[in-house]
């Protein structure tokens, strides 16, 4: 009988105060991570070693738990096809060979050194979402793999059957009666090679990685460090969370049928309603969710059911948990609570023969006792001896056991709750890991940088030099070159043939000399691009101002050439631009196609207005090179207008570069302010500009000199190109003209 506290007349006791309930949201931030190709999904590629060796361990639980040793151990040798695994199990080598714990090719250390590898790159980049990541696709390979490997198994059962075809004796019925129980029980074989698996990736957890992680990451250090508790899960193997076994073993069997009145929705209502009675009817959805997902919580209001009253808060303690059965009896759940407990012992000897649902009404209605009976004896080799048992337990249940099961029960909902909660989130973060399965998806993903692969130490074999840091894009654009075909072809030329002779070929000849690969011919055009890598010297912007001013010598010697012919000259604009990032690419076949905003950029730069070029042409002086801003007569029209529509670039035998290059050049090589004589002829009205020098190596024993101008953008009145003010805006040129150069070796001379 319970006790209950005795107050003295006069003062009444003070309330004891609700306890603090804990709040837990279970979540999961990938913080940090490149997005891949299909620009949705973050990118992963497993070790292949640790694949095969996964797949051969479900293989090997799928035939184990599907009872199915002695049936493939029958599969003709000729027949087993695949790789090595399936064909040892075609042999009747099912069982996991007996292999020593050091030895790596054995599941579970490389289960666990895989993780190892993924944390230590975690740490390595300092980001946790790396782990997190590779967490989450080892959970999404093996549960996809449970299902195909299932499907495969039941392949090699067919193909068995096939071979009995016409024979109605012996072993052709046994063994076609062994793959229909084989089908049938897909969800209960699948459940336990689930739980095998779980039952592993929590061992690697307790004995190994948890304790690497907080010495990487410290407790608290991180909060992605709770994201954790989404893969130490028993859910996480399940389809939705819903399976009766694992929940009368695990957590409490609740009803899924529509008319149980203990299904999860309803229960989850009347625990709300729970909450809502002890901390008022303003309480949020959200915060009752999250105090469901800290199962602490319940111990804290009900205790365990047997409060000791000697205590304050014991007293509190057994007034909530009075409430608590009362409102489950009022709902009509309280004897379905007590007979899911009671079911448990049940499953072994009656599942799964007798649904567990069906056991569970049994215990509390008679017509449904009847029915389970009768289910019972047409087994024979049942007895209802346990069913009686039981249901008499459930009759007899009263009083302070009711109030015990009542307590085991809300702890039991309340980390259930959690664990679908965490399969919620788990299955929303999985959605967003695609597992690249084939090699050129995955090589155009690792070219891209958007590839996460997660190795054994002894297959990580790229250094990680290799990876580009940075680009640098080149285009040398032909001018006019519509009408320098038109003259080609009128003389009776072949355009073809002069462009490759005076323009390709030789440039081709100079891509190795600076490290430049070729991203795109056009017509009247050629792309070029040199490759920053992590661990490289850093001149790739130097290189290509030299390679840059190198293609405009050559195509100017040609042109000598040409005039003495009679032939027309090929003239010429380049822009070089650095983009801080690797560029992408996207696959046309077996051809890679570079995407970068530098292609755009550098195609801007290179380019020459007409009416510049009207301009220009005859004043432009030792500099090749010019950019203008067109003066708008209205204020507000300039403010609206995009500022790149009212420029004017005159580049005609010029290399211009963009701003981060010559941030580049200045962190690369030693600029030298220059002071030199130019010319008279100079339009020195068109721009406000600085010269300086530097040497660039090309090669061990080979340097080049280039002459950088950087200059001001004037902002000019279009019809005269007569300057009306200055810009805040530069240029920047890359000097070609041979008088520059000979005015600087001159003065070079001069001091010496």
């Amino acid at each position: 009988m319970p006790r209950f506290p005795i107050f003295r007349l006069g003062k009444e006791p003070e309330k004891l105060a609700l306890p603090e309930l804990v709040a837990a949201v279970p979540s999961i931030a990938l913080e940090g991570l490149a997005v891949g190709v299909d620009n949705l999904r973050h990118d992963v590629a497993l070790s292949s070693r640790f694949v095969d060796a996964a797949r051969a361990q479900i293989v090997r639980l799928i035939v184990r738990h599907g009872e199915l040793e002695g049936l493939l151990a029958a599969e003709a040798p000729q027949k087993a096809q695949g790789p090595s695994w399936m064909r040892n199990a075609a042999a009747g080598e099912t069982r996991v060979p007996v292999r020593t714990a050091a030895d790596p090719s054995d599941w579970k250390p490389l289960l666990a050194e895989l993780h190892l590898a993924a944390l230590n790159r975690a740490k390595k980049e300092e980001k946790i979402s790396v782990d997190l990541l590779a967490r989450l696709a080892v959970t999404k390979f093996l549960r996809t793999e449970m299902h195909q490997q299932f499907a495969q198994v039941l392949e090699r059962c067919r193909v068995l059957l096939k071979t009995y075809e016409g024979i109605r004796q012996g072993k052709a019925v046994e063994y076609r009666e062994r793959v229909a129980a084989f089908q049938v029980r897909k969800k209960i074989i699948l459940r336990k090679v689930g739980q095998e698996l779980f039952e592993t990736l929590r061992a690697v957890e307790k004995e190994t990685l948890a304790r690497t992680r907080r010495s990487f990451f410290g407790e608290s250090a991180n909060p992605g460090l709770g994201s954790y508790g989404l893969f130490v899960n028993r859910l996480a193997f399940s389809e939705d969370g819903r399976d009766d076994y694992l929940c009368a073993e695990h957590y409490v069997m609740l009803g899924n049928w529509d008319r149980d009145p203990d299904r999860y929705l309803r229960l989850q209502d009347v625990v709300w309603g729970f909450l809502r009675s002890l901390y008022g009817d303003e309480t949020t959805a959200e915060t009752i969710d999250s105090w469901l997902c800290a199962s602490e919580n319940a111990r804290a209001l009900v205790g365990t059911g047997t409060p000791d009253d000697s205590t304050a808060e014991g007293v509190a303690q057994q007034e909530r948990l009075a409430k608590w059965v009362r409102l489950l009896e009022d709902e009509q759940v309280m004897e379905c609570v007590i007979a899911s407990y009671h079911t448990v012992p049940l499953l072994g000897e009656y599942a799964p023969r007798i649904n567990p649902q069906q056991l569970k009404n049994a215990l509390i209605s008679r017509p449904e006792c009847d029915r389970v009976e009768r289910m019972i004896q047409e087994h024979g080799k049942l007895s209802p001896a346990s069913l009686y048992a039981a249901v008499g337990k459930v009759a007899g249940c009263r009083g302070a056991e009711r109030a015990k099961v009542a307590a085991r029960f809300l702890q039991d909902f309340s980390h259930y709750h959690r664990d679908l909660r965490r399969l919620e989130t788990l299955n929303a973060a999985l959605d967003s890991v695609n597992l690249v399965a084939t090699e050129k998806l995955r090589e155009l993903s690792r070219m891209n940088g958007t590839l996460y692969e997660f190795l054994l130490p002894d297959e990580q074999q790229q250094p990680e030099e290799d990876r580009v840091l940075r680009h640098v894009v080149l285009k040398a654009d032909v001018r006019d070159s519509t009408r320098l075909t038109r003259t080609l072809m009128e003389k009776g030329l072949n355009p073809a043939s002069y462009f490759s002779l005076n323009f390709y070929d030789p440039v081709n000849k100079l891509l190795g000399k600076y490290g430049a690969q070729k991203v795109f011919l056009e017509g009247d055009a050629i792309i070029l691009a040199i490759l920053e890598r992590e661990g490289e010297p850093g001149l790739a912007v130097s290189r290509a101002c030299v390679l840059a001013r190198e293609i405009i010598e050559i195509v100017r010697g040609y042109n000598q050439l040409m005039q003495r012919s009679g032939m027309p000259e090929l003239e010429l604009g380049v822009g070089i631009t650095l983009q801080e990032s690797a560029p992408l690419y996207l696959m046309d076949g077996e051809h890679q196609i570079m995407i970068s905003e530098a292609l755009n950029e550098s195609d801007r730069l290179s380019s020459c207005n007409k009416r510049a070029r009207k301009v220009m042409e005859s004043q432009a002086g030792p500099f090749h090179v010019y950019v203008f801003q067109a003066a708008e007569a209205d204020p507000a029209a300039d403010q609206a207008a995009n500022p790149e529509d009212s420029i004017l670039s005159y580049n005609l035998g010029g290399i211009r570069m963009n701003q981060a290059a010559f941030r580049k050049l200045e962190q690369e090589i030693s600029l030298v302010p220059l002071a030199v004589k130019l010319p008279p002829s100079m339009a020195s009205d068109k721009g406000e500009y600085r010269l300086s020098s530097a040497t660039v190596p090309v090669d061990r024993d080979i340097f080049r000199k280039i002459v950088v101008r950087e200059s001001r953008v004037p902002k000019i009145n279009v019809e005269d190109f007569s300057v009306q003010g200055w810009t805040d805006r530069t240029y920047y040129e890359v000097c070609t003209d041979p008088a520059i150069y000979a005015a600087l070796e001159k003065k070079k001379t001069a001091k010496a």
